[in-house]
């Protein structure tokens, strides 16, 4: 398994100011934009979803695992459950 590195936020100061972002100052990021759209309506992000380790534990890459067909089907408006 890849390690994916996670960014250091270790430079980042809390901003002093209530309401001014703590990223104040900071260089905008410069993410590729969405070139696919998903089956769910989702677009998706190439720099983002290739950053995104799906074996993380606290990452649910299964959410739906366990359910029954109908239960799923009746979830996503399947129009084929009858």
């Amino acid at each position: 398994m890849a390690v994916k590195k996670t960014v250091d936020t270790s430079d980042v100061k809390l901003s002093d100011v209530p309401g001014e972002p703590d990223t104040k100052g900071m260089t905008e990021d410069n993410l590729e934009p969405a070139s696919r759209v998903e089956a769910s309506g989702a677009l998706i992000e190439p720099t983002i979803a290739e950053g995104v380790d799906v074996e993380h534990p606290a990452v649910d890459n299964t959410p739906r695992k366990g359910q029954p067909k109908a239960a799923n089907q009746i979830d996503f408006n399947d129009p084929s459950f009858g």
